[in-house]
């Protein structure tokens, strides 16, 4: 089915889909189908007992209601029912009688207008967990975060490639004057 519904070959297909399998007799005499074809489908339309389909450009789309409409009159018509009956019956009866006759499973209805339906609540995916950080003095007041754990030697290189940075923090007024921290081993005791 489209967004919008079956076409009639689309339509004839689900219909003998629906009689197929079940406690569906077929019609009693030779003179009715057991299944519908396009002429039959159109001329029920004419008489008002399978609702008028929706047009697309010059194609006709078809829905569920009409599949449980025709559903229901090749039931009636295996029952010996005669047309003029089961039009009297089945003209614009509601769909759960409909269904109800057709034998169907209930059809929800599909939602073809997402757009007037309010969106979903957004979950945001999980946060990762949080990095553990290792602080590294760099002098002053002034202590570098890292996301891992240096080791003495690391921590003696980033000081010294730290120490331009210092020097012009100082100078600016951003920190207090730098003197070089002594080495410790950050890793706890």
């Amino acid at each position: 089915m489209t967004a919008t519904g079956w076409t009639l070959d689309e339509l004839t297909a689900r219909v003998a889909a629906a009689l197929e399998g079940t406690a569906y007799a077929g019609a009693p005499n030779g003179r009715v189908r057991d299944v519908p074809d396009a002429r039959a489908i159109r001329w029920y339309a004419t008489i008002g007992l399978v609702d008028r389909p929706t047009m697309r450009g010059r194609t006709a789309l078809y829905g569920p209601r009409h599949l449980a409409q025709l559903v229901a009159i090749k039931r009636r018509q295996s029952e010996g029912r005669r047309i003029a009956d089961i039009q009297i019956e089945l003209a614009e009866a509601p769909d759960d009688v409909l269904w109800e006759i057709a034998d169907l499973p209930r059809h929800e209805p599909s939602r073809t207008r997402f757009w007037t339906e309010p969106p979903a609540p957004h979950t945001p995916p999980p946060a990762p967990p949080p990095a553990l950080l290792s602080g590294v003095p760099l002098g002053g007041d002034v202590t570098l975060l890292l996301p891992g754990t240096p080791g003495p030697d690391d921590v003696a290189a980033i000081q010294a490639a730290a120490q331009p940075l210092l020097d012009l923090l100082a100078a600016r007024g951003l920190t207090r004057a730098t003197t070089r921290q002594p080495v410790r081993d950050p890793s706890p005791e």
